[in-house]
């Protein structure tokens, strides 16, 4: 008894993984805000010393990356939603037609991973009288019918995660003196991207060194580029 529940408190595997995917999107978005906001301010930056102007373009720029990523997702999911529902409602459709056909087939399909003939058939006749459209569901399509995306908890998680991810470099830039404004974003924008890219790299179980140095390269190159254009504009105007 004991433990059944122990492992009835562990987390079911396709639960693990949804959350996993949860976690990785977050940690990107906030990589996402870190790097475009960054980029960003550091170009005005390098531009003009005006305090006004550089928080103008970094309150735009993460009011507009937010609502960007958050329109994103939003479509992206909304399009996987459809196509799941899309799917599901083919497989019930199947399902009141022709009833034992689709039972030969979850048999088959319990055949192919490795059960016997007669036990698989036994699986498949069980599972189809406890819920078939959810026995269906996850074996021909690998869909939990209880628990499809949700566009809107997609959208609001990559406004939130961008918007926390933009404010430290918009803070850092805003904060120090002018005349360490660039150097002390510069340094706050690597050391937040050496730990997103290590937490990125922990929850997909990549190698830590290749994920961190992808990550900061790319923010350090675009924190380059985006400061020689705003010193070339600072010059011409």
């Amino acid at each position: 008894m004991a433990d059944a529940q122990l492992h009835g408190e562990e987390p079911h595997e396709q639960n693990h993984a949804a959350r996993l995917n949860w976690l990785r999107a977050g940690v990107l978005g906030a990589n996402d805000g870190i790097v475009s906001t960054a980029g960003l301010v550091i170009g005005v930056a390098a531009a003009t010393t005006n305090r006004t102007a550089i928080l103008t373009a970094g309150l735009a720029g993460l009011a507009a990356g937010a609502m960007s990523m958050a329109a994103g997702e939003y479509v992206s999911v909304s399009t996987q939603r459809d196509t799941e529902q899309a799917l599901l409602a083919k497989e019930r459709r199947e399902l009141e037609e022709t009833p034992e056909q689709e039972l030969a087939e979850l048999a088959a399909l319990y055949e192919q991973r490795g059960l016997s003939t007669a036990l698989a058939q036994q699986v498949a006749v069980e599972l189809t009288e406890h819920d078939a459209l959810a026995a269906h569901a996850e074996v021909e399509l690998g869909i939990d019918p209880d628990a499809l995306t949700n566009p809107w908890h997609a959208a609001w998680a990559s406004m939130l995660a961008f918007t926390v991810g933009a404010l430290l470099p918009l803070l850092a830039i805003l904060l120090p003196p002018a005349a360490g404004r660039i150097p002390l974003t510069a340094a706050a924008v690597v050391v937040s991207l050496v730990i997103t890219g290590w937490v990125s790299a922990r929850l997909g179980g990549a190698p830590l060194r290749p994920a961190i140095l992808r990550n900061v390269g790319g923010g350090v190159l675009a924190m380059v580029v985006t400061y020689g254009i705003g010193s070339l504009v600072g010059l011409s105007v």
